[in-house]
């Protein structure tokens, strides 16, 4: 009974944020230059709250706050260098979808395969461990089994 209601609990509550969330703001401005160039500006950062989504796609609130920032830096005739450049003094490199590799970052570009490693490593010792430990001896019980299953089978 008790699992029912948090199931239930979690449903109205998982109903409820989906029907708060808010609406990506839709890219308003006429010329269609600088709709593509928002629109690829926003492609380029992360979302510091979804942190798999960029900002384009992100519903979070602050999300919508960089959009805004982005609107207004490009209507200020701001670069997209200077653009970015305000991105990363502002929230550090991590903001960047595609991050550059540097001192601060390589852990970001190399830590994931250093852990494979280390997986695979840890599976080959425990495979290499298993290997050398010999199987449990038969009890006699387990031998007449073994016998009877096998018939005349040595």
């Amino acid at each position: 009974m008790i699992r029912l209601a948090c199931l239930l609990f979690l449903l109205v509550c998982f109903v409820q944020t989906r029907a708060l969330a808010a609406e990506v703001a839709p890219n308003t401005s006429a010329n269609p230059e600088v709709k593509a160039r928002i629109n690829q500006l926003e492609s380029n950062f992360r979302c510091l709250v979804c942190q798999n989504e960029t900002i384009a796609d992100s519903t979070a609130d602050l999300a919508a706050d960089l959009r805004a920032i982005i609107h207004e830096q490009v209507e200020q005739g701001a670069t997209d260098a200077q653009i970015r450049d305000y991105m990363v003094t502002r929230y550090g490199d991590f903001v960047l979808y595609d991050p550059p590799f540097k001192t601060l970052t390589w852990a970001l570009w190399i830590g994931p395969f250093v852990l494979l490693v280390f997986a695979f490593a840890a599976l080959v010792l425990v495979v290499l461990r298993r290997r050398r430990t010999p199987p449990p001896a038969l009890t006699d019980l387990e031998r007449r089994r073994a016998r009877r299953l096998l018939g005349s089978r040595p």
